[in-house]
C-alpha cells in the first residue's frame, strides 16, 4: 500500500495517533486492551484511532481468536521520509548560501 505523505502527516499529526504509533513501533503487537490501559483514552477511542491509522497504512491488525493484535508498519513512514529528504535538499543550498553571505559580510 503506497501512502501520501499528507495522509501519513495528517494521521501523525493527533498526538493520541502519534504515541499509539510509537508505542507499537517501541512494543511491538499489542491488542486494544493493552494499548487502552496507560493511555487515558477510552477503548472505543483508541479503537477509532487505530482505524484511522490502519487507513493511513501505519499499522496492521492480525486476529488471533477473539483479540486483534496491531503492529506498526514502519514502511510507511516512506512517502514522509522521501518528502522530508527532498526539502532537505532544498534547505541545505540555502544554509550554503546563508553561510556564503554571512562570510562576506565578516570581511
Amino acid at each position: 500500500m503506497h501512502t501520501e505523505p499528507t495522509a501519513v502527516l495528517k494521521n501523525l499529526s493527533d498526538p493520541t495517533r502519534r504515541a499509539i504509533f510509537e508505542r507499537l513501533s517501541r512494543g511491538g503487537e499489542m491488542t486494544v486492551h493493552a494499548l487502552t490501559g496507560p493511555s487515558g483514552v477510552s477503548q472505543p477511542a483508541i479503537s477509532k484511532h487505530l482505524g484511522a491509522l490502519k487507513l493511513a497504512g501505519l499499522v496492521r491488525g492480525r486476529r488471533d481468536g477473539r483479540e486483534t493484535y496491531y503492529s506498526a508498519e514502519p514502511k510507511a513512514l516512506a512517502p514522509l521520509i522521501d518528502w522530508l529528504s527532498f526539502y532537505s535538499t532544498f534547505w541545505h543550498g540555502r544554509f550554503d548560501q546563508l553561510e556564503t553571505l554571512l562570510k562576506r559580510m565578516d570581511q
